[in-house]
């Protein structure tokens, strides 16, 4: 991690996944905005697991939910689902010819390589953690092109999402990725050595467009804004068709763990709960219990104040019987032990530049 330049900048930094990362710069919520009207960086804190040879192709698809591409240049967002259907993590997998570079929450990493590389018999494959090896940087919002195109040189901005290209960003080589845009807003990733993560990060401050550092905070509320489901608070351990991820799950392929109680919950035609929008009037701690009446119907994942719309937002769990009953749900939720009314509302809370590809329902 590029500690140092992000110091500079006048960084706090937290700790996750084991992974210290930069969580804002003083102000959160004015990077939030920044990002909104024209671009922000961000320095992604992901696991990155490396997987090799004539067979990896063939072995990560047969684990993962979604096709993984043979071609490379190309990338998918896929899940490792457990035997009833939970998600065990979300990845993005990208096909870099020789290699599979396989982007995981950052706890992910580790124990993901080494239970892939228990599981290797016969086949030509070697995994491992390559997490040290790369810096990833997060580039988003409505000018989010224009600032890649001033710094990346040999290479063109890739223009459909999970496509990727090589070229080179103050002299250091890069891989610039165009993401499913988690914030709402056009965004890409660059990635590079981490030996050249400071030079990279600071052509992208400071060269070419104006842009504003960002860092977990502003991350959150811009991916909640957005519809966006998040690991750690919307998707671990849940079905994914609960949270809506059809962007992750092809249906036509081959078994992996877990398919069969996705399918069947596709077939029933919908799922116990599903993932929706929350307009309460004060903003509850995740895992609130959402009431429709005396009874709780839900809970929340994740609430906060919008920059965006100045008011309290939250995504919550809601049982799919209370949401399509005849009459619209009167809702409350629990904030500091006080039942407080929450609207239902439409996903995303704000129309960006983007739109998230997690999305439920996309």
């Amino acid at each position: 991690m590029t500690r140092g330049l992000h110091a500079d900048y006048g960084a706090e930094f937290e700790t996750r996944g084991g992974h210290s990362v930069v969580a804002h710069y003083g102000r959160p919520e004015r990077a939030h905005l920044a990002v909104r009207n024209g671009v922000g960086i961000i320095e992604m804190g992901y696991g990155v697991v490396a997987v090799e040879g004539g067979d990896a192709v063939d072995y990560v698809d047969n684990a993962v939910s979604n096709r993984v591409p043979d071609a490379d240049g190309e990338g998918c967002y896929a899940l490792l689902l457990d035997p009833q259907g939970g998600i065990e993590t979300d990845l993005y997998v990208y096909n870099a010819g020789e290699r599979l570079l396989c982007f995981t929450p950052p706890a992910r990493a580790a124990p993901l390589a080494d239970e892939w590389s228990d599981k290797v018999f016969i086949e030509d494959v070697s995994i491992r953690d390559a997490t040290d090896d790369f810096a990833v940087f997060g580039v988003h919002g409505p000018t989010a092109t224009e600032t890649l195109s001033t710094v990346l040189a040999g290479a063109t901005v890739p223009e459909h999402p999970l496509r990727f290209v090589r070229g080179s960003v103050a002299g250091a080589g890069v891989t610039a990725i165009s993401t499913d845009d988690p914030t709402g807003e056009t965004g890409y990733e660059v990635v590079c050595a981490a030996d050249d993560a400071e030079s990279v990060l600071d052509s992208l401050l400071t060269r070419g467009t104006p842009t504003t550092p960002a860092g977990y905070r502003t991350w959150e509320t811009l991916t909640l804004e957005a519809g966006t489901p998040l690991f750690e608070t919307e998707l671990d351990d849940r079905i994914p068709n609960v949270a809506g991820l059809r962007n992750a799950l092809d249906f036509d392929k081959g078994c992996y763990v877990g398919q069969e109680v996705v399918s069947r919950v596709e077939n029933r035609g919908r799922p116990s709960k599903q993932l929706v929008g929350l307009a309460p009037e004060a903003v509850p701690d995740g895992g609130a219990a959402v009431f429709s009446g005396d009874s709780a119907v839900g809970e929340v994942t994740r609430g906060i104040h919008s920059p965006s719309l100045d008011r309290p937002i939250a995504l919550a769990y809601v049982g799919s019987d209370t949401l399509n009953a005849d009459d619209p749900p009167t809702l409350t939720v629990r904030v500091d032990g006080t039942a407080v009314d929450a609207t239902l509302v439409d996903l995303p809370f704000v129309d960006g530049s983007g739109r998230s590809a997690r999305l439920p329902g996309y």
